[in-house]
């Protein structure tokens, strides 16, 4: 049995959601990249921006990216003494490089070696206009981007081949 009050708060957040762990605009994180205008060759000044949250499930298109990148902004990706990409920046940008694994790579071919040169060379370059990268990044942006494509045909083989072989997603002919 729910008793009044137990009913009344059910419909509302108290203190702005805080009792049921949710987060406000204002109470999430604010991330610091170091940005670049096309026209700079030096990273400038901090700058703070907010952690969009997505509102469903879905392909991730970064729309943050692709604006910035229309602006001619760049995040400076920033490496560790190993040479190790660290950092927010870092983190976007092995995210936008999984978008264009996923969308600008045909799943026909068997291995990355048999991707054209063409395809690699536009991802570079898309990566290029979005971030600044440092020495050596081509190589370490297209073996990750092989690694993210190989990911995901894994992953669509796993859900849509294997799962019909197994018989939970058997196709039944409609009467």
């Amino acid at each position: 049995m729910v008793s009044q009050d137990q009913s009344k708060d059910s419909g509302s957040k108290k203190n702005g959601g805080k009792e049921l762990g949710m987060v406000t605009p204002q109470d999430k994180p604010l991330k610091k990249m170091k940005f670049v205008s096309s026209a700079e060759t030096e990273p400038t000044s901090m700058t703070t921006i907010s952690e969009d949250s997505k509102s469903g499930r879905g392909m991730s298109t970064m729309p943050r990216v692709v604006k910035r990148k229309l602006q001619k902004i760049k995040p400076v990706v920033e490496y560790n003494k190993r040479g190790k990409g660290c950092g927010p920046a870092h983190t976007e940008m092995q995210s936008y490089i999984g978008v264009l694994a996923r969308s600008r790579v045909p799943l026909v071919d068997k291995k990355w070696a048999e991707i054209p040169k063409d395809i690699k060379e536009q991802i570079w370059e898309a990566v290029d206009m979005a971030f600044v990268v440092g020495q050596g990044g081509k190589t370490s942006m297209l073996s990750s981007t092989a690694k993210k494509w190989k990911d995901f045909k894994s992953t669509l083989t796993r859900h849509y081949i294997n799962s019909i072989h197994q018989g939970e997603g058997e196709i039944k002919p409609t009467p």
